[in-house]
């Protein structure tokens, strides 16, 4: 005997039938649409906190801070939406309009924060 994959009833009718009622089958599709779609709310959510972050503490445009401080407010770098390369072939990782480059000075690791300008379009 099958079993139906949602709520576990005994599935009569057709051999290959693999939910046991409409009601069944409409209740998987949308948990299989809602896994994808809580992927792409969760990183647009962590997409929107590290904007929020970056423009807290880059309020002169271009600032440098300590990596931890950042990732102890919630930033996570693994999350950027586009990045730009400057002459000197270093890579601005970018949240929408703020971006951060990661540096060492003296040892520490830290960030350097700027804000998207006209001239890097180009």
């Amino acid at each position: 005997m099958k079993t139906c994959p949602t709520c576990g009833d005994v599935i009569k009718g057709r051999r290959d039938k693999i939910y046991c009622s409409v009601k069944c089958k409409s209740a998987a599709q949308y948990e299989s649409r809602m896994v994808h779609e809580k992927f792409f709310l969760d990183v647009d959510k962590q997409l929107k906190i590290n904007r929020k972050i970056l423009k807290r503490y880059n309020q002169s445009g271009f600032t440098t801070l300590r990596k931890e401080k950042l990732i102890k407010a919630g930033f996570n770098p693994k999350y950027f939406t586009h990045y730009w390369k400057n002459q000197k072939r270093q890579v601005y990782l970018f949240c929408y309009d703020f971006g951060f480059l990661e540096i060492e000075q003296q040892g520490k690791k830290k960030y350097l924060l700027v804000e998207w300008q006209d001239y890097m379009n180009q």
